[in-house]
């Protein structure tokens, strides 16, 4: 049997180097707690970036999985199921949406929505074909398909991958007057993270979105947002465009829709929107699948049943103000909204990484983010004595 080291090494030898992991060969998951191979347990602050808000290996969402698996997993959509639409009632129904179409992952949902807004730009609002502007903004994370890299603002994401596809305007994230001006009459939509999960948990400023929200109605432009990540109670809302009280034509979700146990992600719309697509112009093989549809049912029921998001915003707070209270001459800053936290780290108290890597010795696995940032997102069913513990340990690395 290979121990750690081997494992590594074989990782090392037969896989791409697109990734670089912390050294911790992960074996086991419940709750909010990871075991390794060698037997030593973690507490998780990074929750697989928002997609296992439930827990690790949540019973309720692993017997519907296992349930549903044993009778029909894939048909493709060339057929009907008895999951898709049940899906999409509970869904639309707790989003307050008109229509839902289902994809796997998140840069799937973001692709899908840039067709659906471009599509409709042409058909409903006049843009002449070919000329469809979307408005982005910059430090974006939206996935990493050509598509979505192409309005990157990340070198690491763009880097050598060209050419780019056309049709992107890029402004500064929380500058509604420079979003104001970029808008011409070809612009089609308006895509945004309510929070910028990977650029480091940037919130924008008080009453940001709610401008942007006036600016997209009063110029008919589409607003997206990309509650991927955000998505879902991790923010202290079931949806964080709830904190400014506004509603998006579009809202992508995923990541925690499919609950840890299974890709799920899905396009929430206006039927004025979704409504351009016809037969055969859009669709995914595994998109909406049975067993798919399955495990997202579990999965929002468990956030509604257990209180999630209710959680996440009591608990959030505390562990925010637990680690504003760190005495540390290397923060800069702590941030964040529920439990999407992040603990800025100044230039000079050197690169996050080592820090994150120290946090692994304590039984703490968290992830580094652009260079001086620490991302800090437990599972939601994260307990007020689990969190006391991790801050304790916050506290000595960061000493």
């Amino acid at each position: 049997m290979l121990d750690t080291p081997g494992l590594i090494a074989l990782e090392s030898r037969l896989g791409a180097a697109n990734y670089r992991p912390l050294d911790v060969v992960l074996t086991e998951g419940k709750g909010v707690w990871l075991t390794d191979i060698e037997g030593n347990r973690y507490l998780d602050c990074l929750s697989a970036y928002s997609a296992v808000n439930q827990g690790h290996c949540h019973p309720k969402i692993l017997a519907s999985m296992v349930e549903q698996a044993q009778k029909l997993t894939l048909t493709s959509r060339a057929f009907r199921n008895d999951q898709l639409g049940r899906f999409y009632e509970e869904l639309a129904a707790l989003t307050n949406s008109q229509k839902v179409l289902p994809m796997n992952s998140g840069a799937e949902a973001v692709e899908t929505a840039v067709k659906a807004v471009r599509k409709w730009g042409y058909e409903v609002k006049g843009v002449p074909e070919g000329q469809a502007e979307i408005i982005v903004c910059a430090g974006n994370f939206h996935g990493r398909t050509l598509g979505v890299v192409s309005f990157s603002t990340d070198p690491d994401a763009r880097g050598g991958f060209g050419p780019f596809v056309p049709g992107f305007v890029v402004v500064p994230f929380g500058d509604a007057d420079a979003l104001a001006a970029a808008v011409t009459p070809n612009t089609v939509a308006v895509l945004a993270e309510p929070i910028q999960g990977e650029a480091g948990v940037i919130l924008p400023p008080a009453g940001y979105f709610a401008r942007v929200r006036e600016i997209c109605t009063a110029n008919r432009v589409t607003l997206i947002l990309d509650e991927i990540q955000t998505g879902l109670g991790r923010t202290g809302k079931l949806l964080a465009e709830e904190h400014e009280g506004i509603v998006a034509d579009v809202t992508l979700v995923g990541k925690a829709l499919g609950g840890g146990f299974y890709p799920v992600s899905a396009v929430l719309a206006t039927s004025d929107v979704l409504g351009v697509l016809q037969p055969g112009q859009h669709g995914s093989t595994f998109g909406g699948n049975p067993l798919a549809c399955a495990v997202a049912r579990a999965a929002l029921r468990v956030i509604v049943e257990e209180g999630l998001v209710e959680r996440s915003a009591e608990l959030g707070a505390y562990f925010l103000d637990g680690l504003r209270a760190i005495r540390s001459n290397r923060v800069a800053e702590v941030r964040g909204r529920g439990l999407m936290l992040a603990v800025e780290l100044h230039a000079d108290a050197g690169p996050a990484r080592p820090v994150v890597e120290a946090l692994r010795g304590e039984g703490i696995l968290a992830k580094e983010t652009h260079g001086q940032t620490i991302r800090l997102s437990p599972p939601l069913v994260i307990e007020r004595a689990e969190i006391d513990w991790a801050l304790e340990r916050l506290a000595r690395v960061l000493h």
